[in-house]
């Protein structure tokens, strides 16, 4: 088994190369978090998302080194804006490998919601922001997942808590407590 101490970030880049149009806006902050010294966030980013590829030997390329560094991830933080549910390319098989093939946590942050997500269900309105990859393996209890607003203070502890050994509590519907979230600042 290979060292696993990275996060993997996934997000729907809506096949867009401006930074501010898609949801790259908040892989590039979380990029920014980890840069700044005077900044306690921190993550060994194992992906650096590559330009949309439309040439079948460049998807072949591009999709082993998502492999790779899936395989070298601890969990997986799947930035879930408007429009991820919309992909159908790169972000289904992201989570479709990191929980069927790695079995890895991943880590749900939601870019839409910036109050606490407690109790959540298949019949809450975070179920609307999830892609069918997502989903299916939710209702059939296959993936491990803590949902969270995409904020710092619940970032940092789920990158730092969840791993291959360590998996949310609540299965595919984990989340943190109300008091955790006043903790944070989040009200």
């Amino acid at each position: 088994m290979s060292y696993r101490n990275g996060t993997y970030i996934a997000f729907h880049a809506n096949g867009q190369t401006d930074p501010t149009a898609s949801d790259i806006k908040y892989y590039n902050l979380l990029k920014a978090w980890t840069a700044r010294e005077d900044d306690d966030f921190s993550l060994i980013n194992s992906h650096e998302k590559t330009a949309a590829v439309r040439d079948t030997s460049l998807k072949a390329t591009l999709r082993a080194r998502l492999v790779s560094r899936l395989k070298n991830s601890k969990h997986l933080l799947l930035i879930l804006g408007k429009t991820t549910k919309e992909d159908t390319d790169w972000v289904p098989f992201e989570i479709q490998y990191a929980i069927d093939e790695c079995k890895i946590p991943v880590i749900a942050a939601y870019t839409e919601i910036s109050g606490p997500i407690l109790n959540p269900s298949t019949t809450s309105p975070i179920a609307s922001y999830w892609p069918s990859s997502l989903r299916s393996r939710i209702i059939s209890k296959a993936a491990g997942v803590v949902h969270i607003p995409f904020k710092k203070e619940p970032l940092k502890a789920a990158i730092g808590h969840f791993n291959p050994e360590t998996f949310p509590k609540g299965g595919s519907l984990g989340w943190y407590t109300k008091e955790s979230y006043t903790t944070w600042g989040i009200e």
